[in-house]
């Protein structure tokens, strides 16, 4: 199982991305592989605001849609002790500067015993899961 964060997917959708080479290769290598990829609604957010930002919205909703439509794609949504435990994340690692959805990540994460996240985010290592 792998926790597929923010970068994983706006590196795929953006050419001009540092990583998109890389991360074109690591997907087409985890989608042969088999195992199962999760993210969450939050990391969909900041994946189609950024995209929209920097691509157009058109093209981002278009990136959104598929992702919806991912049969490798398990989309977890956090309930509310869920986000209780991502808060106090939060106040864990305000001196990392740890962002809100990285810690509804974390709790995800852990309520799941994903172990391993496909990120270029050193938060994910900090919090104690493997970077893919």
């Amino acid at each position: 199982m792998i926790f597929a964060d923010t970068g994983a997917f706006v590196a795929r959708f953006l050419g001009q991305d540092a990583h998109h080479q890389e991360v074109l290769k690591a997907w087409q290598r985890l989608e042969r592989s088999g195992k199962q990829v999760f993210t969450s609604n939050f990391v969909i957010d900041e994946v189609l605001t950024l995209t929209g930002r920097r691509a157009g919205y058109q093209f981002a909703a278009e990136r959104g849609r598929n992702l919806y439509l991912s049969q490798i794609l398990t989309i977890l949504r956090p309930e509310d002790d869920d986000e209780q435990a991502a808060l106090s994340l939060f106040l864990k690692y305000a001196d990392q500067r740890v962002s809100f959805t990285d810690c509804v990540s974390f709790a995800l994460m852990k309520k799941n015993k994903i172990r391993c996240a496909f990120s270029f985010d050193r938060h994910f290592q900090m919090a104690g899961f493997k970077i893919w």
